[in-house]
């Protein structure tokens, strides 16, 4: 699991194009929006999409359990294991 946090942050950092941001700087348990790192509705469905396009998972339509999906690290790699389990990919 610590590769596919190290892969996330990664991913953060390069679609939102957070320049002065190290994958160190991100904690896994850190709130994403509306931390340190600032980040914006429209970040949200950047990486949204950055994430749907490089683990193939499903985005869901209820707003509040993505919301609670993509609040941190850690919830983004349960959210794309459990979806990539359920689909059947690993």
């Amino acid at each position: 699991m610590e590769e596919l946090y190290q892969e996330l942050k990664e991913l953060i950092i390069d679609c939102l194009m957070l320049d002065d941001v190290k994958s160190s700087d991100i904690s896994t348990d850190e709130p994403l929006f509306g931390s340190l790192l600032g980040l914006d509705s429209i970040d949200a469905l950047e990486l949204g999409l950055a994430v749907k396009r490089k683990y193939g998972v499903q985005l869901l339509p209820d707003y509040a359990l993505m919301c609670r999906s993509f609040s941190s690290v850690h919830n983004i790699a349960a959210f794309i294991v459990a979806e990539r389990t359920w689909r059947g990919h690993e």
